[in-house]
């Protein structure tokens, strides 16, 4: 097995997480004795061993991906200020809002984002997702312009727009690191 960073600290309970580069960490209680670490391990064996497998095969996918171009991301932003502003348009007095300033950016980990003043930010990246994922991190946006939290009030004002938005977060959460890891620089 790897190499395992302990981390010992004031806490009661053991916690185990494989980073995504494949390394182990384990934190632990101050007190807990060597003994004691090790049957924790050799009882979580068999589960590091299938996420470290799934680190490894993560890492060749995303080895595999080709990076976008200049001209490429230049394209999707010119998309993305064509599309994105009339879905905003389009779902804004739906969710009953008003909105300020709509900038098109090339991030490397937002999707989109709203400000207190009503501004709002989306990814050029967007222009990669099937249309329904876009449409979700509009009214995202648009419903913070309600709540500017992730409370079940705000999650409630989403699904009262697209009831099955979740499908929308499951497809950003499988998928969306792969277009991510697409953006150069």
């Amino acid at each position: 097995m790897k190499d395992i960073k302990i981390i010992k600290s004031k806490r009661k309970t053991i916690s185990l997480q494989i980073t995504p580069d494949g390394s182990i960490e384990l934190k632990v209680p101050v007190q807990i004795k060597d003994a004691q670490i090790q049957e924790f391990l050799n009882q979580k064996s068999d589960w590091i061993e299938k996420h470290l497998q799934a680190v490894k095969e993560r890492q060749k996918q995303m080895s595999q991906i080709k990076p976008l171009t200049i001209e490429e991301i230049h394209e999707l932003a010119n998309q993305a200020l064509e599309v994105i502003p009339k879905r905003v348009a389009y779902f804004a007095p739906i969710v009953g809002v008003t909105y300020g300033r709509i900038t098109i950016r090339n991030q490397k980990s937002r999707w989109g984002s709203c400000s207190g003043k009503g501004n709002l930010n989306f990814n050029c990246l967007l222009m990669l997702m099937p249309m329904d994922v876009l449409d979700y991190v509009v009214v995202h946006e648009l419903c913070h312009r309600k709540e500017m939290n992730h409370s079940p009030k705000f999650w409630a004002e989403i699904a009262g727009i697209l009831p099955d938005y979740e499908k929308q977060k499951v497809w950003l959460k499988e998928h969306g690191n792969e277009i991510m890891m697409r953006m150069t620089g």
